[in-house]
């Protein structure tokens, strides 16, 4: 007998209670370690942007590098990361920004994307979206144009689609999860 098709969700696994009480962490780190998985995931991240005008694709910290990288790569195209504070060793721009456990930093090089350069941002997850609209608004202060935002998962009880729509972005969900 066939085994049933999988979709990237079914690779996903769920940790309840990290990093705090009540929380069901989606751990994407199944996903990255299965090779039809991962493959899965790339193709259905970059599937919308293949024949579009992009000159850079963009991570955020962490996970999307490892998921934006491979979307480079398949596109032919730079890839370029947005950091924590602190992380990167030339002069940066920085954009303060609150996520959903706290507030944080995030920072690119001053010099990472020519103005006017189409960009795909790129990551594991969305929230709150604010860590999403941080890389945008750095981007935005490059003179970037985000022509588009690729997530593996979608959190939509916490409105961070809605909030990067309002913003104008196009947005490529692969899944959703309910709750936090």
């Amino acid at each position: 007998m066939k085994a049933p098709k999988k979709d990237v969700r079914d690779y996903i696994r769920t940790i309840p209670d990290f990093p705090h009480e009540g929380i069901m962490f989606r751990d994407v780190t199944t996903l990255f370690s299965h090779p039809r998985g991962f493959r899965m995931a790339i193709d259905q991240l970059l599937h919308p942007y293949a024949g579009e005008d992009i000159d850079v694709v963009v991570g955020l910290e962490a996970r999307g590098f490892i998921l934006g990288g491979a979307i480079a790569h398949q596109l032919g195209k730079g890839f370029v990361p947005i950091r924590k504070e602190g992380k990167l060793p030339g002069k940066t721009i920085k954009q303060p920004y609150t996520l959903e456990y706290g507030e944080a930093v995030m920072e690119i090089h001053d010099d990472a994307i020519e103005a006017g350069s189409k960009v795909l941002v790129v990551d594991d997850l969305l929230a709150t979206g604010g860590t999403a609209e941080a890389g945008i608004k750095l981007l935005e202060q490059l003179g970037g144009e985000v022509v588009g935002c690729a997530f593996v998962i979608d959190l939509p009880e916490l409105g961070g689609r809605a909030k990067l729509e309002a913003l104008g972005m196009d947005v490529h969900i692969l899944c959703e999860f309910e709750g936090e």
